[in-house]
């Protein structure tokens, strides 16, 4: 058994059950964003996350086990991603990574924007067009030094 085996019974028993993100994540008392994260293998969980977790999925004690183990964050099964939502992401890094960082060098100065000291927000905008997807990144930013 390893984290990934845990994360596709995680999935299979959200399918069965039709368990909502957003339900998961108010019995865990974190965000939605961050939950899923986690349930989905790529935040650590705490003792008591992982067995509320546990509870809701029916992980036994050392599939929770797993769910305390940090894992290998940022992996994805290919270079470039075949999920069209996961490569849309991949396009707007690629059409407009340059001006993002641009962007952000002048407001801030030379360094990057954490993805630790980090929150994301996933809401749906109404639009008489076709509801949008309103996605909000809040990164702090970390100079670099001079040394």
């Amino acid at each position: 058994m390893n984290r990934n085996d845990v994360t596709e019974k995680i999935i299979t028993v959200k399918v069965k059950k039709s368990i909502k993100w957003a339900d998961v994540a108010s019995k865990v008392g974190e965000s939605k964003e961050w939950v899923t994260a986690a349930c989905l293998g790529q935040m650590t969980l705490n003792e008591a996350q992982a067995k509320i977790i546990g509870k809701i999925f029916g992980l036994d004690a050392e599939e929770q086990k797993w769910l305390q183990v940090v894992p290998y964050k940022g992996s994805l099964p290919t270079a470039v991603p075949t999920d069209a939502l996961i490569y849309r992401w991949y396009e707007i890094v690629s059409v407009y990574g340059t001006t993002i960082k641009e962007l952000i060098h002048e407001e801030f100065g030379d360094g990057i924007m954490s993805a630790i000291d980090f929150s994301m927000d996933i809401q749906r905008q109404p639009d008489p067009k076709g509801d949008r997807v309103n996605v909000v990144l809040s990164g702090k930013f970390l100079p670099y030094k001079t040394y």
